[in-house]
């Protein structure tokens, strides 16, 4: 069990919903804000962000490449383009609290971490790509946070790795496959049951990029305590992750569903159930 703010995350409790944001905003706060709204009409927990500090993130060789984009004809311009900066921020973290809902990021260097640690989140996520980097993992905990951290491109040797560098405590591991958007063959979701086996004192939850919503739901029905997926507009919008992303109406069946899934699950115990006794009298010949 691990906290995130004041919500209690794990199992036996509501699967902690978060939508993710990312990078769809597309360089507007205003998108941003929009999408936030989105996750509150819906009933998310929090809204996840992305920051990288590009230059450190990103070799000049990379950034110089030849990409087309509304920020320009490199894919520095792209980078740079989708980074919000510090009034971004400001205005994103005043917005949250205003609309009562929590927010945090995935941080994909040390200078990243400084930064969003300024807006003092309630907890830090590790994006799937820095899995393996062990500075960055050790250099989140000496903030005192919860880490929720994504398994995309791995395997168990290296997640087993990385909750070592991490530690047990106070983390959270998602089920994840890292392909935008991902083939249904390839969600692989009994890995969630073999992850829950391998780290039974460590909530464990699913990040998905699929297109479609069942099996997300499934996810909460092997036993995912924690449930994020991408969330946009309109999945026809320009950007790379649109496509892998829930529009708002998706979002809100999402939820839904997942908490109709929650209140029918029940404990386990077989019993016979007040409202059944007097069918039970009618229909039952012998007791």
């Amino acid at each position: 069990m691990i906290t995130i703010g004041n919500v209690q995350v794990g199992d036996g409790m509501p699967a902690y919903i978060i939508a993710e944001i990312g990078i769809n905003h597309n360089g507007s706060v205003d998108i941003a804000k929009h999408l936030i709204d989105v996750a509150v009409e819906c009933g998310c927990n929090s809204v996840k962000f992305q920051k990288r500090t590009v230059d450190v993130v990103y070799t000049s060789e990379e950034l110089a490449k030849p990409r087309e984009s509304p920020f320009g004809d490199t894919n520095g311009d792209l980078k740079r383009g989708l980074e919000f900066g510090y009034d971004q921020y400001d205005q994103i973290d005043k917005y949250c609290r205003e609309k009562n809902i929590s927010w945090f990021a995935s941080c994909w260097d040390e200078q990243s971490v400084d930064f969003i640690s300024q807006f003092n989140p309630p907890c830090y996520k590790i994006a799937s790509a820095c899995l393996t980097d062990d500075n960055l993992l050790k250099y989140h905990r000496q903030f005192g946070k919860p880490i929720i951290m994504s398994t995309g491109m791995a395997d168990l040797e290296i997640i087993d790795h990385a909750v070592r560098m991490l530690g047990s405590d106070d983390l959270a591991i998602l089920h994840c496959t890292s392909t935008y958007p991902s083939k249904l063959e390839e969600l692989n979701l009994k890995g969630i049951l073999t992850l829950k086996q391998k780290y039974p004192d460590i909530p464990i939850g699913y990040s998905g990029h699929e297109v479609g919503l069942s099996t997300t739901i499934a996810a909460t029905v092997l036993g995912a305590c924690i449930i994020e997926r991408h969330i946009t507009v309109d999945r026809a919008m320009w950007g790379s992750d649109q496509a892998a992303s829930v529009e708002p109406q998706g979002l809100k069946r999402l939820v839904r569903d997942i908490r109709t899934i929650e209140s029918a699950m029940g404990d386990g115990a077989i019993r016979i159930y007040e409202s059944e006794k007097p069918i039970m009298s009618k229909l039952r010949r012998v007791y």
